[in-house]
């Protein structure tokens, strides 16, 4: 791969932390992007206003200040993720609900389909003390796990996206061999998926299938159901469709 073709798919990255708690976190997180040659950095919903500009936060990005002064801060992971077609949430922790999981080999396949069909992909790193949320997760296309040691996998935030970030540069530049099942751009963006949800949710409702007052499990299984089914953006409309007659039928 040229070092052209690597910048143009390396743009198709983006790397989004959620809840950031210490400035010296993201600094670090910029001097490992600029090194494995990435460089669209998201935060949402940082603990500190402004937080790529503290001074801890030059301080240890040492020199990747270009990385800093790019980062996009927004208050919705929704908007950090539109138009991403593959959105890895990384997580060691099993869940009830939420996206399927995946090894790390498997979410780079992922990633490398996506973006040599030229679509945008995100990987979403939680909090340092609690990692994603269910809510932040529901977002993921997936959820990955490093293979790290089963008795303490814990990673430090930046040590956790220098080790994505360096397999990621090693995938792309060995080039990529896997043959996709589904072209990522028929799939449909984790946004889309999470608002159909919510149409369906309002559907339910109108039914009288789903109380609101008492929801119990159903939308988070739900939400579970669609992520493993990987919907396409042809099914979206469909359910959206069956959504809406559930509503007028009201």
């Amino acid at each position: 791969m040229t070092k052209n073709s690597f910048s143009v798919h390396c743009d198709q990255v983006r790397w989004v932390l959620v809840e950031t708690s210490h400035a010296g976190n993201v600094g670090s997180t910029a001097r490992a992007l600029k090194t494995m040659g990435f460089e669209h950095l998201h935060l949402v919903r940082p603990r500190q206003d402004r937080m790529h500009e503290d001074a801890e936060a030059i301080a240890l990005a040492s020199g990747a200040s270009d990385v800093l002064a790019k980062t996009i801060v927004t208050q919705s992971l929704s908007l950090s993720l539109q138009n991403c077609s593959v959105v890895l949430g990384l997580s060691s922790r099993d869940r009830e609900f939420g996206p399927p999981a995946l090894d790390w080999n498997s979410g780079l396949d992922l990633l490398l389909d996506a973006v040599s069909n030229q679509q945008s992909v995100a990987m979403v790193f939680g909090p340092e003390r609690t990692g994603l949320e269910n809510e932040d997760l529901a977002f993921c296309t997936h959820r990955v796990y490093l293979p790290a040691n089963p008795d303490y996998p814990s990673l430090n935030l930046a040590q956790a996206i220098m080790v994505c970030a360096f397999g990621l540069r090693q995938a792309l530049v060995q080039g990529h061999e896997h043959i996709p099942q589904t072209d990522p751009a028929e799939l449909a963006d984790p946004i889309a998926v999470a608002a159909m949800l919510e149409h369906w949710q309002a559907g339910l409702e109108a039914i009288g299938y789903l109380d609101p007052n008492h929801p119990k499990k159903l939308m988070p299984r739900l939400q579970s159901l669609f992520a493993r089914a990987h919907l396409r953006k042809e099914e979206i409309d469909l359910l959206r469709g069956i959504a809406k007659q559930m509503i007028l039928r009201k």
